[in-house]
């Protein structure tokens, strides 16, 4: 009964918070936000292999700033948060499927994604970067020529270099990782010429290896991350939008990100 009782005064408080994006959807048959409600959690899908956005500390367990950011949330909209780390390639069909309830883990928005999910407000920017060995000899794209570049599957990194059809064309060998971490492995021990990664997670990786590493001085895409939800639950969106804009507000949302960049990098809400 006090369970009935908390989840009507939540949906009560969230129907007056959301009224301008709820009303609407809800006269379509969205029941997105009750279902999260009365279930009493949010099952994030992540890559776990991400820093600094989400990722295995030393301890193994899952951290990072996406992280940070969704624990306030729940805790904001007075419900548990459950991680679950995905094949990252299989993301869309996990969410779709129910397995998950939203992918939140630097996930890009671009307009292939936009037919099958929708997308919260963005809230970093990023772009593809080039990462080589220092004297490749690799500064441009056309530099990429009679290499191998490497990418992870399913990632925006891919979609941007096919993006440049000439330009991939022109490599030996497009080798695709199950994660950037592996491709970067290879990348040092010199099997591979050039990884193709969000600068997000490039420049904090490479913050920890001084010298392994370049950033090239061309790119291939600049983008956006936002949250991905399932298709037409426009009440779950607002809710979790509205917290985000609440802690960008009162600062909080500030205070996450420079634990983790040492600096406000989020976007004006």
């Amino acid at each position: 009964m006090k369970r009935s009782a908390s989840i009507l005064a939540v949906l009560l408080l969230t129907t007056m918070l959301f009224a301008a994006g709820t009303q609407e959807s809800a006269s379509n048959g969205d029941k997105s936000l009750k279902y999260i409600m009365e279930k009493g959690e949010i099952i994030i899908g992540l890559n776990d292999s991400f820093p600094p956005m989400g990722f295995r500390d030393t301890n193994g367990e899952i951290a990072g700033f996406d992280i940070d950011l969704a624990k306030e949330v729940c805790k904001r909209l007075g419900v548990e948060l459950k991680l679950q780390p995905i094949d990252w390639d299989a993301k869309i069909l996990d969410l779709n499927n129910r397995n998950i309830d939203i992918i939140w883990n630097r996930l890009s928005i671009s307009d292939e994604r936009k037919e099958k999910i929708e997308f919260s407000k963005p809230y970093i920017a990023n772009k593809q970067i080039i990462i080589v060995q220092p004297g490749s000899g690799i500064s441009m794209k056309s530099d990429l020529a009679a290499k191998k570049i490497g990418i992870q599957l399913g990632s925006t990194a891919e979609d941007a270099v096919k993006s440049y059809t000439p330009v991939m064309e022109s490599f030996t060998e497009l080798v695709k990782y199950q994660d950037n971490v592996q491709a970067l492995m290879d990348l040092e021990v010199g099997r591979i010429d050039a990884v193709v990664v969000d600068e997000i997670f490039g420049r904090y990786y490479l913050s920890g290896k001084p010298g392994i590493y370049k950033i090239a001085e061309d790119f291939f895409a600049a983008e956006e991350y936002a949250i991905g939800f399932r298709k037409d639950e426009l009440a779950f969106i607002h809710a979790v939008d509205h917290v985000i804009d609440e802690m960008a507000a009162d600062g909080t949302a500030a205070e996450i990100s420079k634990k983790w960049f040492a600096e406000d990098i989020l976007l004006a809400r």
